[in-house]
């Protein structure tokens, strides 16, 4: 059987570095099953020459297709074919299709893991009827400064988000402006006031952009839209079915609390428990929501309940939980919306 190896991408946090082959295995399940017409068998994680490696099994050689698809794991660096004590790389061609300081360059407290969002926008994709590779939109409907929307745009997808925090707002809405800007991309860019019988209920940021002139003026354009106001009136500001999927990263409980503007306690779950039905009805039938939270704040069985009573349909995935700190262990839920 044809064996192959992932070099593991080095990480900046030491922690998730740490943790980082371990979910590499669990996302490589995930993909195998979704994405591997054949699957892949003998997943484990070795040293070679020192460096952190997965290794696995294929039943035949890998396509160009295949390929490409493996590009995407979250943590990956390169992938090699193994011919016994050799290693052959093979030419990986991700979805990227921008420049990665749109995910890197931004710095500040309380910032996901760029490898994490990374994962957790892939196996929530993949838990969708839709192909990783179309144009697909993705909402975030507790965004922060748009880690999650800045791995959506990489990926060549819409990217959507509402968060109740006005710095946050203010911050993401400067870094993007500015970041088209520096990289000369063709694009319009407005923040506007969004009323409801006169009165004020939030603020919109409004991007639209594309990677040529050619391309914007042929409509070849991506779009970005954020709106500063709480997530339980997400149903305000976007249609019923709107979103191929909906991924997000719930606040920890820790440092900021669960923010809403709801008077809710610092319970995650307790806002997941209202947020849920209202995020439901963004989802287009077949499309999934994935999200990660801090365990120490619900367990498993608790939030797996609230999806339920949503109408989505929890998806068996494999274990993703890792520890972050001494307050937070995190883990993934993906649910689906019945088709």
């Amino acid at each position: 059987m044809p064996q192959y190896a992932f070099l593991i991408l080095p990480a900046f946090n030491r922690v998730y570095g740490e943790s980082a082959p371990r979910l590499t295995r669990s996302e490589l399940t995930v993909f195998a099953g979704r994405a591997l017409p054949d699957g892949v068998s003998g997943i484990e994680e070795r040293l070679i020459g020192g460096l952190p490696y997965v290794t696995f099994e294929t039943a035949g050689p890998l396509g160009a297709d295949e390929v490409a698809r493996l590009s995407n794991l979250s943590s990956v660096y390169a992938l090699f074919e193994r011919e016994g004590e050799l290693l052959r790389p093979l030419t990986m061609r991700p979805l990227d299709r921008l420049s990665s300081d749109l995910i890197t360059i931004q710095k500040y407290a309380g910032k996901t893991n760029e490898h994490f969002t990374k994962l957790l926008l892939n196996v929530t994709a993949l838990a969708t009827d839709f192909p990783m590779d179309a144009r697909l939109s993705v909402f975030d409907p507790m965004c922060g400064r748009g880690t999650t929307l800045n791995q959506a745009l990489m990926y060549g997808y819409d990217a959507y988000g509402v968060d109740v925090d006005a710095k946050d707002f203010e911050a993401y809405s400067g870094f993007i402006k500015k970041w088209l800007r520096d990289k000369r991309l063709k694009h319009t860019a407005e923040t506007v006031p969004v009323r409801r019988e006169r009165a004020l209920v939030g603020r919109r940021l409004q991007v639209t952009f594309g990677l040529t002139k050619e391309a914007f003026k042929a409509g070849d354009t991506q779009h970005v839209s954020v709106v500063n106001a709480d997530t339980l009136r997400s149903r305000e500001f976007f249609k019923p079915g709107t979103f191929h999927l909906i991924a997000t990263d719930a606040p920890y409980g820790v440092q900021h609390g669960s923010k809403g503007g709801s008077g809710l306690s610092r319970s995650p779950l307790e806002l997941i428990a209202k947020a849920a039905p209202v995020w439901a009805g963004l989802l287009r039938p077949g499309g999934a929501l994935g999200i990660s939270w801090n365990t120490y704040g619900g367990t498993r069985d608790d939030l797996a309940a609230i999806l339920a009573s949503a109408g989505l349909d929890v998806v068996a995935y494999p274990d993703f939980e890792h520890w972050v700190d001494q307050a937070i262990v995190r883990d993934i839920m993906v649910a689906r919306k019945p088709a």
